[in-house]
């Protein structure tokens, strides 16, 4: 494999399948409310990590961590990580995160995305057992404060992306952090065995996939919330500040469009305010979860409040988590980079 922000034959075994111990360099990325057990588990099962997501384990879907991490570990022996959302508007969050870290290494756990904030903490508590942690990064400042918060690997989370995007693009996200000497993951707009390939060619080290993996068979995702995803191109996407109080990528359903995607005129005001932004955040999580978690959930299909990334104009059907991730595997094996790939 090539320099980082060059173009090379794509190899499986990079920086970030060594750091992680897979034999696909290819991240589920933690999704709150889509994270369940047994899809971080069948993503581990065929050779890439699944990633849990703390919130959507024990609240979305009603476990106890510790037991969840050992409902995951009963379904796979393969490598699974973490994600730690770790800048918090309280020190009861903070708290929880930290036991949560703690329950995790204690599991044996031992890769770790972190989110938000500075990340030493989980660093050292991961470094002090072998762990490995990469940071989520929209632009270099945020990375540069990621590597001196001592992170192995950084999270490149471009424009394409669901959830919080940034507004780079992958290539151009890949150029701005590629002399900082950590491997870079490509998190936006990845949807086919093709971009798969295409992205370690670049000079990725890996990728991670949230989108693809909810239009999957073990995802408990409601059927018209996968429905949306198939249906939804990429025009669809857009981003509204309606659920963190900053832009996050969904699809532009009725209900989304007749809602609006902008914050209020007091709320804008409240983010923008020193001392009022921790307050209006955590109104906004409150009432996002609650209502991200019945819609994802919501067979009926009535609330129609669907985060999902770009990468929707190459996702056509619902097929297993292992097989995208097979997939992947066999474009770069059989070249798919210059030629066709695999179907998914």
């Amino acid at each position: 494999m090539g320099e980082p922000g060059g173009r090379s034959r794509p190899d499986l075994n990079t920086r970030l399948a060594r750091d992680a111990g897979i034999r696909v360099p290819l991240v589920c990325g933690a999704m709150y409310p889509c994270s369940n057990p047994e899809l971080v588990a069948a993503v581990s099962a065929a050779g890439g990590i699944g990633i849990v997501q703390p919130l959507s384990l024990t609240w979305v879907h009603g476990h106890d961590f510790r037991n969840g991490l050992r409902l995951i570990r009963g379904l796979t022996d393969g490598p699974v990580g973490m994600n730690a959302l770790i800048e918090s508007s309280s020190r009861a969050y903070h708290d929880r995160m930290v036991r949560w870290v703690d329950i995790a290494l204690e599991e044996g756990v031992r890769f770790f995305i972190t989110s938000l904030g500075k990340p030493r903490w989980v660093v050292e508590r991961a470094e002090s057992v072998g762990g490995i942690v990469y940071h989520d990064v929209t632009e270099r400042k945020w990375a540069e404060k990621a590597v001196d918060s001592g992170v192995h690997g950084l999270i490149a989370v471009n424009r394409r992306a669901g959830g919080h995007a940034g507004d780079r693009s992958a290539e151009a996200l890949l150029a701005e952090v590629a002399d900082l000497g950590l491997p870079v993951v490509c998190a936006g707009g990845i949807a086919t065995p093709a971009d798969f390939a295409a992205a370690l060619a670049m000079g990725y080290a890996g990728v991670q996939m949230g989108t693809r993996f909810i239009a999957t068979h073990e995802c408990r995702a409601a059927g018209p919330y996968k429905q949306a995803i198939l249906d939804a191109t990429e025009d669809d996407i857009v981003l509204s500040e309606r659920i963190t109080g900053v832009p996050v990528a969904v699809i532009a359903t009725p209900y989304v469009r007749r809602t609006g995607l902008k914050a209020g005129p007091l709320a804008r005001r409240m983010l923008r305010g020193r001392r009022t932004k921790k307050l209006m955040r955590t109104l906004y999580a409150v009432r996002s979860a609650r209502r991200l978690k019945r819609a994802s959930l919501d067979e009926r299909g009535t609330h129609e409040y669907w985060q999902a990334g770009r990468s929707v104009a190459g996702i056509h059907d619902i097929v297993s988590a292992g097989d995208v991730v097979r997939a992947c595997e066999a474009a770069v094996l059989g070249g798919a980079a210059t030629g066709g790939s695999p179907p998914v």
